[in-house]
């Protein structure tokens, strides 16, 4: 875990004392709209469909006890006593009070937490691997070169009023659990045959309204020259990027206009000026912020025989057992996900009791740290595996234990048009439903691997277009309607998912994910084969088939179509 140092803690409170300042001088009418919403959005506040809503960062999703205690009370006593984890790894607090929100913002610096650059047409929140520093696939530790990139990123002048929002994905593993494909700029770490540290670099990904997936601009470059060669790609952003049209404005676009060659040249030739320059990284500067991170002591732990009689004598802990705890580098430790996708609770949702007990659990069953997955779950890093039967049942007691990592039930859904004034269709009611038509634990299981996504909008903010079942929200004349894509899917073979059809109405989404699932039980070759493999197998046509074909026979449901876009 990151502890701050002088620089960054003057940075976070110099940054609330101006906000603080700015909202006084708009709630005088001495600024404009249009003058406060670059300063608020780069403060993490938008304007949502019923208030203010409030994005604090959380850095390459790391937390510790302390501050997740702090996002709890904060959420007592300036919201509505829950939070939302997002796919970018941050909180969102959906009804702060707008002239409350830099007494919030002071009180999260008290905690080394800020809110800086969570929005706007800047460098976001730079996001990795949930499993970063303990994964035993890992060829790379990403935690000290996310740490760098956020140092660099924040508040830097040059990139603060970008054309078009801007996201950094940094993985260390090959498996790519940080969906790195998907980013303006993503960083797959790499060792060299001699043993030397680099990084993969990707540009131009990004999901949205026109989807397309990163490009290796680089295939090694030596983590010297992390931050200028960074620098240079966004200079060529910053320069040749569209303005004047919002929707072609992400860099995925320049990328694409220009060609990948043309784009690699522009960029190696911006690079010249700066490599090996003062922007070079050395190794005093790594091991300057490597010190800044607390580690866990870990103890020579064999793995315990009474968990496996615990795993014998209890069904039910060993579903959530296979499920939800995951392998860890360090002999007898475990990461444990903490499930966030309860039947009755919109995905990522998370009350202030719940952040709490939470804290607690990883003051007693770890190092006190909490991480935060782009999947919108909570892991605990380090867990002995001795200890894990007592946390189980703990984490069932506060309703943190559905054993569905991985599974259908697991969904990944933004807010939706209950919160959001960008969505399209809801996005809440539509999980609650799949959950509720999904929750039998055996037929769950039977299903086996399967992500399932849901955005209200074209944004994409639930990922739907690399879910296995995708499913956004789109308007027809005013109403909800849902499209429906499969065969997409994240990490290193990552693929865009492809519409099936014409799109349903809210009350035939639930029925037609379960004519998918019929469909996928009956063409698989085997148990062992995953629903995205045997879409890759045999494609699209059975499964549309199945599910329009069964409706009209059904004849008990009209399934209303809207062109696909």
């Amino acid at each position: 875990m990151y502890v701050y140092d002088a620089i960054d803690q003057r940075m976070v409170d110099e940054r609330v004392a101006q906000y603080r300042d700015q909202t006084r001088r708009y709630l005088a009418k001495q600024l404009t709209d249009d003058e406060f919403r670059p300063l608020r959005l780069q403060n993490g506040l938008y304007i949502q469909r019923h208030a203010p809503m409030l994005r604090v960062a959380v850095p390459y999703g790391m937390l510790n006890s302390r501050q997740l205690r702090k996002l709890a009370d904060i959420a007592r006593r300036y919201d509505r006593g829950y939070g939302h984890f997002s796919t970018r790894q941050n909180l969102q607090l959906n009804w702060p009070r707008l002239e409350q929100v830099p007494d919030i913002l002071a009180e999260l610096a008290g905690v080394q937490m800020h809110a800086i650059q969570t929005s706007g047409n800047c460098i976001r929140n730079i996001t990795t691997d949930h499993f970063a520093g303990i994964a035993p696939d890992e060829l790379v530790d990403p935690l000290v070169w996310c740490e760098l990139l956020r140092q660099w990123a924040a508040l830097h002048p040059e990139f603060a009023y970008l054309p078009r929002k801007f996201k950094i994905g940094v993985s260390g593993s090959p498996a790519d659990r940080a969906a790195t494909l998907i980013h303006d700029i993503g960083l797959q770490a790499q060792r060299s045959d001699d043993g030397a540290i680099g990084f993969r670099v990707l540009a131009g990904g990004g999901l949205g309204r026109t989807p397309i997936l990163g490009q290796v601009v680089r295939e090694f470059l030596p983590w010297q020259h992390l931050l200028t060669y960074l620098e240079a790609i966004l200079r060529v952003y910053n320069r040749y990027g569209r303005r004047d049209n919002i929707w072609r404005a992400r860099i995925k676009f320049l990328l694409r206009a220009k060609g990948l060659e043309a784009f690699r040249a522009e960029v190696e030739d911006e690079w010249h000026w700066s490599k090996d320059g003062p922007g070079t990284l050395t190794g005093a500067e790594v091991e300057r912020v490597s010190r800044r991170f607390t580690r866990p002591v870990y103890r020579r732990l064999p793995d315990s025989g009474e968990l496996h009689r615990q795993l014998a004598a209890s069904r039910a802990f060993a579903l959530w057992h296979e499920r939800n705890v995951h392998a860890h580098r360090v002999s007898g430790y475990r990461a444990v996900t903490l499930s966030l996708k309860r039947r009755g609770v919109a995905p990522g949702d998370v009350s202030a009791a719940e952040m709490d007990a939470i804290a607690d659990l990883a003051e007693r069953y770890g190092c006190g740290e909490v991480r935060v997955s782009h999947e919108q779950n909570i892991v605990l890093a380090d867990v002995a595996a001795a200890r894990l039967h007592a946390l189980w049942l703990e984490a069932r007691a506060l309703g943190l234990a559905t054993p569905n990592v991985g599974l259908l039930t697991n969904i990944i859904a933004c807010p939706g048009g209950d919160f959001c004034s960008l969505a399209n269709a809801r996005s809440i009611p539509i999980a609650a439903d799949i959950q509720r038509r999904f929750e039998d634990l055996d037929y769950l299981f039977d299903i086996g691997e399967l992500d399932l996504n849901i955005s209200g909008c074209m944004n994409s903010c639930g990922h739907h277009h690399i879910g296995h079942i995708g499913i956004l929200g789109v308007d027809k004349q005013g109403s909800e309607f849902y499209q429906v894509s499969i065969g997409g899917a994240q990490g290193a073979h990552a693929a865009l998912g492809k519409v099936i059809g014409p799109a349903f109405s809210a009350d035939e989404v639930g029925p037609a994910v379960e004519c998918l699932i019929e469909c996928y039980l009956a063409r698989r070759d085997s148990d062992a084969e995953r629903f995205i493999d045997t879409v890759r197998r045999i494609g699209l046509e059975p499964f549309k088939e199945h599910v329009y074909g069964k409706r009209r026979s059904q004849g008990t449901h009209r399934v209303r179509a809207l062109a696909t876009a």
